[in-house]
């Protein structure tokens, strides 16, 4: 069961209503449920770094961008800051492994992904999934449209923590890259089951351990 088609007609009013399927209702009970044992669980890892972040520099710990989400919403999506202050300053930019904006504890954060425990915030407040597509920037989507519509079928269910695509792509440093792994995710689209999440969040755990975040 894929769960991707979101509305049923009622046919007293022929309007579409959002349709929620089992396994969707499983989903979102278990991503809310596994967010707040996370953030329990890491809360003394979460001060810990706090307390470092806040030392490696000038700027805030808890760092915040806009995403877009599903069916094209737009929402702030909120991380561990692992660049230097002000270093997104003009146009939106994709950072590399070896990028000079990113801080030396950033690099660290990046490469075992503990930047992105603030994302379990934005699960519970229902912005986004423990699986799912990586949530992109507008600036980036319009590029990566114009020469992969099929980018679009991301935005019919709500992007993740985690993905097909981080696990066995990783990082995007271009809209090359971004292309390259958005077929991975197409494909998570097209085979996407529970089975298929539990698989992704192993592969994750795997990632996390060997330190191969970046």
């Amino acid at each position: 069961m894929t769960g991707l088609k979101p509305y049923n007609i009622n046919h007293n009013t022929g309007r579409k209503v959002r349709r929620t399927t089992v396994s969707e209702r499983i989903r979102q009970f278990f991503d809310v449920l596994f967010s707040l044992v996370a953030l329990i669980i890491l809360s003394p890892v979460i001060l810990t770094l706090s307390v470092f972040i806040k030392l490696s520099g000038k700027g805030p710990v808890i760092y915040s961008q806009d995403r877009i989400g599903k069916y094209g919403k737009p929402f702030v999506i909120y991380k561990f800051r692992s660049m230097k202050y002000d270093a997104e300053t003009g146009a939106p930019m994709l950072s590399g492994v070896n990028e000079e904006r990113i801080t030396r504890i950033g690099k660290y954060l990046r490469r075992y992904r503990i930047d992105e425990i603030p994302n379990f915030i934005n699960v519970i407040k229902g912005d986004m999934s423990v699986v799912g597509p990586r949530p992109e920037r507008q600036f980036f989507i319009d590029q990566i449209v114009l020469r992969n519509p099929e980018f679009n079928d991301l935005l019919r269910i709500k992007p993740g923590i985690t993905s097909w695509g981080q696990v066995k792509y990783g990082y995007a440093s271009n809209v090359d890259e971004m292309l390259e792994r958005l077929e991975y995710d197409l494909y998570y689209i097209k085979n996407r089951s529970l089975l298929f999440d539990v698989k992704i969040l192993l592969y994750t755990i795997g990632t996390i351990l060997k330190g191969r975040g970046l």
